[in-house]
Order: structure tokens, then sequence, then C-alpha cells
């Protein structure tokens, strides 16, 4: 059921973290996981520290500052209005729950989970993370702003956007068919954006599989963590000017990528036109397909990799490396559904945890695109 976990279903404990009743566990020791061993052949023949077992920790053990419940004494109805709001908003528009996801992706890879990222121009010219080339596709923006307006009617100038953002991103995965996890509060908002930072920082929808690796390594993510996050390709869309070089010329070679299965050639130029000579912002589903039914979000996108049905370069390229295990894994049934669902979950909680703001630091937004300066 959608909406704020209740209290009973979280253990806290002393340095750590259990993850109850939602089946989620700081290891994976006797959950799905642990099902599979090192010895099965979906695990190929790469071993590795971290093949039978998963574990993650929050930064400092706990991220500083968060805790679960933090608006039950100043707003005891933020996380039902923030849930309420996204389901509203996403029988308006399916659209919208790929949107926040992405849009949560983003923030928290540039200087931590402060929502930044929604921060317009500033007054005096400073440039926004919305600016920066991989940040222009990005939607979702005036969902964050639905939801503000909702929790301000309620509770004026207690809920972070920072906050809002999080629990708006794990409620969408939900209404798609993702996982549940928990998620702390209480974040505040950054006084400002970090245009300059974006570049380099995020992988663009068309970098290799290399870029991509380095990207999440350099927020702490292992690759099994990587590969698990990218599971949120099985929902959103794409537009075609970033994957139209593998379907017509791809590396200069005037011809499609020949890891490309050619039923999905054909597929993928339907959208992007036969000559590729649009101007590439038709958009294609990122949504898969598994019996010829259409399904949302779910480990059936490992399956469709492996079968070289991959839209992007580098989600293709995961079936290449070292990484290839774990899409096989993933992709080895209900099983591995299940284990993609526990590591996707625990992947989400560790990426919420990323640098928040908390305590004095930042500040609380009434609107989450302006600074708290910037409204009077």
């Amino acid at each position: 059921m959608l909406g704020p976990l209740p209290r009973g279903t979280i253990c806290l404990l002393a340095v750590s973290i259990v993850l109850c009743s939602v089946g989620l566990r700081p290891d994976a020791t006797g959950s799905a996981a642990a099902e599979l061993s090192p010895d099965d052949d979906d695990y190929g023949e790469d071993g590795g520290d971290d093949s039978s077992s998963f574990s993650f920790a929050f930064p400092e053990t706990r991220p500083r500052g968060l805790v679960f419940g933090f608006y039950d004494d100043t707003c005891p109805d933020a996380e039902e209005i923030v849930s309420s709001t996204v389901r509203k908003l996403y029988h308006a528009d399916p659209n919208v729950a790929a949107a926040l996801v992405r849009l949560f992706f983003h923030d928290c890879f540039i200087h931590g989970c402060d929502a930044s990222v929604l921060l317009d121009d500033g007054a005096d010219g400073r440039r926004s993370e919305r600016d920066a080339g991989p940040n222009q596709s990005l939607r979702g923006f005036d969902a964050i702003e639905a939801i503000k307006r909702r929790v301000e009617a309620k509770c004026p100038g207690t809920v972070s956007c920072a906050d809002i953002l999080a629990l708006a991103a794990r409620d969408s995965l939900v209404l798609v068919g993702g996982p549940t996890y928990p998620v702390l509060t209480g974040r505040r908002d950054s006084d400002q954006s970090f245009f300059n930072d974006v570049g380099g920082n995020i992988p663009a929808p068309n970098a290799t599989y290399a870029m991509t690796l380095e990207a999440f390594a350099r927020r702490g993510f292992t690759d099994r963590e990587t590969v698990a996050l990218l599971g949120a390709h099985s929902i959103g869309k794409v537009r075609c000017r970033f994957f139209r070089d593998r379907i017509y010329n791809f590396a200069g070679t005037g011809a499609p990528d020949d890891s490309i299965d050619p039923d999905m050639v054909g597929e993928m130029r339907a959208v992007c036109g036969g000559d590729g000579d649009g101007d590439g912002a038709a958009p294609m589903e990122m949504v898969y397909y598994r019996q010829g039914r259409e399904v949302g979000f779910g480990a059936h996108y490992y399956a469709e990799l492996l079968e070289g049905r991959g839209i992007l370069r580098a989600d293709q390229q995961l079936t290449a490396g070292s990484t290839v295990r774990w899409v096989r894994v993933y992709a080895s049934g209900a099983r591995g559904e299940k284990v993609f669902r526990e590591d996707f979950a625990h992947a989400m909680v560790k990426l919420s945890a990323l640098a928040p703001l908390t305590g004095s630091d930042g500040q609380v937004r009434i609107s989450c695109s302006k600074r708290v300066d910037d409204n009077t």
C-alpha cells in the first residue's frame, strides 16, 4: 500500500538500521540474494567479494540528522500529503513517476540530496543545475511544486523540498510496481545550485558503460548497486537523439550497433524515422516487453538486455563486461526478480542518504524553485 510505512515495521539498532517487514536487511544473509550462490550458472565465472551477499551502509552509519518520522510533531500529515498527491498526479499522467525518479537521481548526484536541482536561475544571475546539458531533459518540476503547495498549506515553512523529492521518488516507484523502502527525513534545502558541477558528474543518456560505472563509483556505489539502480530504466522515455547513432551510423560504420537485436533496430527506427534525419526529439518508451505484454518496473529489463534489446548504449554494455553476472542473476526468473528488488531497494536507501543538509545547514524553501531570499 502506498504511503509512509507504519512505525511498527521499522527497527532501529544502535549503530545500524534493520529494515524489517518490507524484507530489507543490511545484508542478504537468509534473503533471496543468499539463495543464489557464486557457483550458480547465473553468476558466471567472475566471483568477487560481493558475489553472494549484499550489504550497504549509510555514510557515517546513519546519515547525520536524518531520522524516521522527522515531521511527526511538526507536520504529522506530511508524508501522507506527499503520497496522496503523487498518486493523484500519476493518475492524471503516468509518465510523472519516471520523471520524479530521474529528478531525484540527478539531484542526489550533485552535492547530495539537497533539492539544488529544483532551483531556477537566481535573481543575481546565478545559473541553475536545470540549465546544464545532462539536466535539460528533466521533467517533474511542476509536480514537485504541486506537492509543495499542498504541504505548505498544511504546514507553512516546515517540510523541505529535499524531503518531498525523496518521498515522492519512493512513492512513484511503488505506483509503477517497484519495491517500497523506508525513507529517512530531516533534509534541508540548499541555498544554491551547482551548474558548473553537473557536467561530467551525471552520465548522459548516451554515455558509455565505463563512464556510467565511473560516475556511480564516485558516489560510492559498487558495480552491483549500479546495475541494480539502472533497473529504473525499465520505466520512462528517452528521446531518439540519445540513441540514434546506434541504429544508423554506429561508431562511423554506417551501420547499426551489432549488439542490438535486428528486430529492435526496426522498432527504434520506427520511432526515430526511417532515415534518421529528424531532430531526434521523438520519445521512445523505455518500457520493455515480456511475452507480448507491456509491463512496468521490474527485472524483465535485464532479460531484454541479454536478448540485445537495450535502448541505451550503457545499458546494453552491461552484458559485455564483468557486470553481466548481475544482469544474469536479475534475469533468472522469480528468484532473480526477488534479488533485484531487494538490491534496488537497498541501493535507493543508500542513494537517499547521500550528503544531506541537516540541522541548521541550508534552508526550508517556501517554493522549491526559489531560494528563501528570492521569495522576499
